[in-house]
């Protein structure tokens, strides 16, 4: 296992030198800790897959420096790197059986046989294809190819790190849980140093120590599953995250009050404002409640989703979502209210800090 380090990597495509290159992946200056299990999340395009094969060696950054435990790797290979990588969709030798697939990468290192045999049967456990062990890969379906090719990155217990691009993507629903719920184990019992990307947040949030969020080329925030839900530092992690996102409302500021169309609304603090700056106010649904006091307000639609019902509604003329139990009744004359705690306010897309107690107003 490694320790990565990415430092001021960026990365744009096309010929090296061109003039004022679009940088597809923008500076990333970060490290990440050996045996940590990371998710790299954002929508198509945002450049988590480039910054997943300039950790691999598949890509070579257009600046910058990579590090495992602080040895410059930049230049080296995949294979020099030590590194297992399963992508997308699935790369099996087809004319070998199921079990000589796995056992191939560890041959290739001249593993005594005993050995292999040990760990090829674990994983054929864990990836449950243990009755198909001397099936040939050919004419397997989609997702037992991909569980052979997620199986293949892991037998190995000597890799620095193991990438995954977005490989539960041919996976049925109810075997993507299981293989989460499978690598999160092997994670904890083996300490293997994990980067895992998907554009799912419940993948993510469900697999990983620390996620990644990745938007428009660049990091916008590293945190556990609660620090994303609770404080996104950027209206974009708050929206992505959660389901539904975060209600974001265009406010404007004075002192401790946030002024959303004709509304006041109590903030827990002053916001620290830098300079002039598109001011909004994010409020997540479940920090919303809609009763019989408060401001008034109309409502558009109701989506039953089982336990819970998700209330759209109008807020001094901006569209909101409350999250409310499935059995709580909607008011004939609906009103809303913000829990404080609840609030973050952001300048300019990013979140801002709340002056602390008795400075300014």
């Amino acid at each position: 296992m490694a320790r990565i380090s990415l430092d001021h990597i960026r990365h744009a495509y096309g010929p090296k030198g061109q003039a004022n290159p679009l940088y597809a992946l923008k500076e990333v200056h970060h490290d990440f800790d050996d045996g940590g299990a990371y998710a790299l999340l954002g929508p198509s395009g945002c450049g988590k897959t480039t910054l997943l094969n300039i950790m691999s060696g598949l890509l070579q950054a257009s600046d910058g420096r990579i590090l495992f435990d602080g040895k410059d790797v930049t230049n080296l290979s995949t294979e020099a790197r030590n590194i297992a990588q399963v992508f997308q969709f699935p790369v099996v030798y087809d004319t070998m059986s199921v079990y000589d697939n796995l056992a191939f990468p560890l041959r290739n290192r001249r593993v005594p046989e005993a050995e292999i045999d040990k760990r090829v049967r674990d994983i054929l456990k864990m990836i449950d294809l243990e009755s198909w062990a001397r099936r040939k890969a050919q004419g397997l379906t989609a997702d037992q190819k991909q569980k052979i090719s997620l199986g293949r990155g892991l037998v190995r217990s000597d890799v620095n790190a193991i990438l995954f691009d977005e490989p539960l993507t041919v996976i049925d629903p109810h075997m993507k849980w299981e293989l989460r719920t499978q690598l999160k184990q092997l994670h904890r019992q083996f300490g293997f140093t994990m980067v895992y990307v998907t554009h799912d947040q419940t993948e993510a949030l469900t697999f990983a120590d620390k996620v990644v969020v990745m938007y428009d080329g660049e990091i916008v925030q590293i945190g556990t599953p609660a620090e994303l839900f609770d404080t996104p530092k950027h209206t974009f992690v708050g929206y992505f995250i959660g389901s539904p996102g975060m209600n974001v409302l265009a406010a404007g500021i004075d002192g401790a009050i946030a002024i959303v169309g004709g509304e006041r609304v109590a903030l827990p603090g002053r916001p620290i404002i830098p300079g002039e700056a598109r001011t909004e106010l994010g409020i997540r649904p479940e920090f919303i409640t809609l009763g019989r006091e408060g401001t008034p307000t109309q409502i558009t639609k109701v989506e039953d989703i089982g336990r819970q019902k998700i209330v759209r509604a109008n807020f001094a003329g901006q569209p909101i979502a409350v999250v409310m139990d499935e059995d709580m009744e909607i008011p004939s004359e609906p009103k809303l209210q913000f829990d404080p705690k609840g609030i973050n306010i952001y300048a300019n897309s990013w979140r801002v800090d709340f002056a602390p107690t008795g400075m300014g107003g």
